[in-house]
């Protein structure tokens, strides 16, 4: 059976450091993420936002608590376990994170390398249709250095949707955007996850895109303080 939500978490808790410089940056977080929505973390710098979105991506170890994603238990879970995790993940960073020496393609390409069942033919294809849905078949062969700032962003978005993921995840994708291309840019992503059936949750301190979001938490001082339906 499938499960209710994507990702299900439970009385999580996570630190950092080792015995009497132990601190700890999540307090008893509790909430989940359901099929297809889009959910908005905000609060100020060292709340935890990002620690809970890399714990959530499967880039840290659950360290107390639990942590389901697709009905999978992430506490305890080999690095293995973790990789199988990411190949349903998509990953949108403020720093864009194209590699200089590949087209547009080619970056968006890599994130296929992870799934063995795609042909290199089948990849080039999906690859190149992914960047025509972003508005960007005139620059497929385009690197890095020849994209303006919002065209990088697209290419990210490709690169993180271009394997229909269940899950994407965005650490403050528009920071480096002018407010016009960081709309466009989140629009962009509302309507691909949306076609695809696919959640988003975004970290974001940009007031200006907060109407796209279904839910929006606020966390604090590592606790998740406030929970608001849009």
């Amino acid at each position: 059976m499938e499960p209710k939500s994507i990702v299900s978490i439970t009385n999580l808790n996570h630190y950092f450091g080792e015995k009497r410089i132990r601190t700890q940056t999540l307090f008893n977080i509790n909430f989940h993420i359901r099929f297809g929505e889009i959910v908005i973390m905000t609060g100020p710098s060292g709340s935890g936002k990002t620690t809970l979105l890399t714990l959530i991506g499967g880039l840290r170890s659950v360290q107390e608590g639990s942590l389901k994603f697709l009905g999978h238990e992430l506490f305890g879970a080999s690095n293995e376990q973790l990789v199988k995790v990411r190949r349903h993940i998509g990953y949108i960073f403020q720093a864009h994170n194209l590699l200089d020496f590949l087209t547009a393609r080619q970056n968006v390409q890599m994130s296929l390398e992870l799934h063995k069942n795609i042909s290199e033919s089948e990849a080039r294809s999906k690859s190149e249709a992914i960047l025509n849905a972003v508005k960007l078949e005139n620059r497929v062969n385009y690197y890095p250095s020849d994209l303006s700032g919002g065209q990088k962003q697209r290419v990210a978005i490709a690169r993180a949707l271009v394997s229909h993921p269940k899950l994407v995840l965005a650490d403050e994708p528009t920071a480096a955007l002018d407010s016009k291309t960081g709309r466009d840019v989140v629009t962009l992503m509302q309507e691909l996850a949306k076609e695809q059936n696919c959640a988003i949750l975004m970290v974001t301190h940009d007031n200006r895109i907060l109407d796209i979001a279904d839910r929006i938490i606020h966390m604090e001082d590592g606790h998740l303080v406030k929970e608001v339906l849009q």
